[in-house]
């Protein structure tokens, strides 16, 4: 087990953290939130002055607070929802085992002519409404040709394709009948494609051709055809047309297209499913080994949506929800979810800098975008660009901007609110693809501290706990979940005695879920998140998480970017080395070099200044841009690089060279 991080001289204290936004009392009487605690009030007698005392009650009383999610949002299913938890077991939990329901179904009955289903941006194209009607037609008419081809409940169907309503309709035409869906985007390689779906065997694989990216036509029939001849479980394409549709005649087996596959209408029916029912499996975005194969349920999925997008982000019926992801990353799936609100849901498929830097943030004034959700490197590439958005786009209706991926830098938070807008929700979220939602979030009745996120979600029991499985405040500890949540992973997809699953989160605090973050709760009850625990830096002794490093360094104007790693391995000498992207013009010189010593040094720890810095082009990164500390780490103590990463699971698998060349000096005798 390891040890958390020492939390001492860990950060600047000259301060407290600053409150860079409030919700106004009409901010806060607005909210859904306040409209639920209204409703708990009337219909159960339940009066909670803050949130604090809300999210309290919610833990403590798993079964009224999920029978009330259900009642609030008037969930629509057969049977009965008693009772609410039959098992409480971590792992093994069942939720709901008397009640049927679908998915697809809690979508379209927010079907309206009054406002659109999607906007959707694609590079190359105007941008375009998708009506309620025409999503609907298309659902139903896939849906008839899936059972025409013999897929039936409980088959998998995959796709390989791009953020757009064709694949919005087929995954909801697989909801709709019980198939179980399963994504990979197309700049996925065909290495990474097929280590996921090569474990869940797909009955039908929708593809594209090529699709769009920064100004140029990436083709992919070649990647096609790699995985049709290794994927024999195969039995139908549907090929949906990119740019290079018209440019060849395709060999590809059993191909049918999608225009030939939704041309007939026909009426969308909704199979009412067993609560846990799978609903789709996603993937872990690990670089080596083959990636967990996670199963979440329709009823699992339902409500934990529900619960985070209505309550936790305040989606109301009519807003307009973007989040930047393709279609292998898990904010694809939650942003789908939007329509389980009543809002509606933006596809943005292309470069966000395409063909500018401002192109993303005038999209967002165009279309009067309510809430925009990215990752937390898209701000600070912006942040360290220089770009000033309120400069030339107003945003009026934007009202929320969520931050993922990996923790916010405070002088992100604060460049938000000086160059985006000042009255704005900037809500830092953690949660992850395991529960396809948030364990520590947000909500609309907090404040915005810098560098803190507000609040651990309804529902969500998250502690941090100590080496002797203790649970601890204002301390840096282990992130658990000690009572079950209904969008767990039923199970891993070809994890038959459940072996894999139970050491990815119960090995080490038996019948308690160990994420693998450090976290630190405060004592108003809001959250900070130190890095992953298994990239911990441990130096004389003393562990400080990564994203503590980063804070400091990368609010420096020179850099852009930066990873820094732990060489301390089998009793050789510590060494420290930190890798920085420069600005453009700057240079990684001596004086530099001390500036940012001191910078660590003073702001974050004495103890953690690097004995090495080095100036690179890019950090290695995962397709869902997380900093790849672990496996550059491994690289650098001598593991080759095959057995390190794959290069189609990377945004930018030549930044890798750069390592390889350094592994080989520091493992090379002197």
């Amino acid at each position: 087990m390891s040890t958390a991080p020492h939390d001492a001289n860990t950060a600047d204290t000259s301060s407290a953290p600053a409150t860079l936004w409030s919700p106004s009392v009409a901010d806060q009487a607005a909210s859904r939130i306040a409209h639920y605690q209204q409703w708990l009030e009337q219909r159960h007698g339940q009066r909670f002055d803050d949130y604090q005392a809300l999210w309290q009650w919610s833990v403590d009383n798993l079964d009224l607070f999920w029978r009330g999610i259900w009642d609030y949002f008037e969930v629509q299913a057969d049977g009965t929802p008693e009772p609410v938890l039959a098992s409480r077991a971590m792992p093994g939990a069942r939720w709901f085992p008397e009640t049927r329901l679908n998915y697809a179904e809690h979508v379209f009955r927010h079907a309206s002519s009054e406002r659109p289903a999607l906007i959707v941006r694609t590079e190359g194209t105007a941008v375009r409404e998708v009506p309620w009607a025409e999503l609907q037609r298309l659902t139903g008419a896939f849906a008839a040709t899936l059972r025409a081809h013999g897929v039936q409940a409980g088959d998998r169907v995959a796709s390989y394709l791009p953020n757009q309503p064709e694949t919005v309709a087929a995954f909801l035409a697989c909801a709709s009948i019980g198939a179980i869906w399963s994504s990979c985007a197309p700049d996925m390689g065909p290495s990474v494609v097929f280590d996921r779906l090569s474990q869940i065997e797909p009955k039908l694989l929708l593809v594209t051709d090529s699709y769009r990216y920064n100004g140029k036509v990436h083709d992919r029939r070649d990647t096609v055809q790699q995985l049709l001849d290794r994927l024999p479980s195969v039995a139908t394409v549907v090929h949906v047309p990119g740019p290079l549709a018209d440019e060849q005649a395709l060999g590809w087996r059993n191909r049918i297209t999608w225009q030939a596959a939704t041309q007939e209408d026909a009426a969308l029916r909704f199979e009412r499913l067993p609560f846990d029912h799978p609903l789709w499996i996603v993937y872990s975005s690990g670089t080596t080994g083959l990636p967990k194969a996670m199963v979440h349920g329709h009823g699992g999925v339902v409500l934990t949506h529900l619960k985070t997008l209505g309550l936790q982000h305040d989606l109301r019926v009519g807003d307009r929800m973007l989040f930047l992801g393709g279609t292998g990353w898990i904010v694809w799936n939650l942003q789908i979810g939007a329509l389980l609100t009543g809002a509606t849901t933006v596809l943005y498929d292309g470069n966000p800098a395409w063909p500018d830097d401002e192109a993303l943030w005038r999209f967002l004034d165009e279309q009067k975008i309510t809430l925009f959700g990215c990752g937390a490197a898209f701000l600070m590439n912006c942040m360290k660009r220089g770009l000033r958005p309120r400069d030339f786009a107003a945003m009026p209706a934007l009202r929320a901007i969520n931050s993922t991926g990996s923790p916010l830098s405070i002088d992100a938070y604060h460049w938000v609110y000086e160059a985006v807008k000042s009255d704005l929700w900037l809500a830092s979220i953690s949660g992850g693809t395991d529960i396809a939602s948030g364990f520590v979030a947000c909500a609309p009745t907090l404040p915005v501290v810098a560098g803190e996120i507000q609040c651990p979600e309804l529902g969500v029991a998250a502690y941090a706990y100590n080496d002797a499985g203790q649970p601890v405040q204002d301390e840096v500890g282990e992130l658990v979940i000690t009572q079950p949540m209904p969008s767990m992973p039923l199970y891993f997809w070809n994890d038959a005695n459940g072996q894999r699953y139970h050491e990815s989160y119960f090995d080490t605090f038996p019948g308690v879920w160990r994420h693998g973050d450090w976290v630190r709760f405060t004592p108003s009850g809001s959250a900070v998140i130190y890095g992953r625990s298994d990239s911990t830096i441990n130096r004389f002794g003393i562990r400080m998480g990564t994203a503590e490093i980063y804070r400091v360094v990368e609010e420096m104007p020179q850099v852009r970017d930066s990873l820094v790693v732990d060489l301390e391995y089998l009793g050789r000498p510590s060494f420290l080395p930190l890798f920085v992207v420069l600005q453009p013009g700057d240079v990684l010189d001596d004086a530099l070099k001390a500036a940012i010593a001191d910078q660590i040094r003073t702001k974050a720890s004495a103890r953690h200044v690097p004995n090495a810095v080095y100036a690179v082009d890019e950090i290695p990164r995962t397709l869902t841009g997380k900093k790849m500390e672990v496996p550059v780490r491994k690289l650098l103590l001598g593991m080759p690089v095959d057995k390190v990463a794959s290069p189609d699971a990377m945004v930018n698998p030549q930044s890798l060279d750069f390592f390889v060349r350094l592994a080989v000096d520091l493992n090379t005798p002197a």
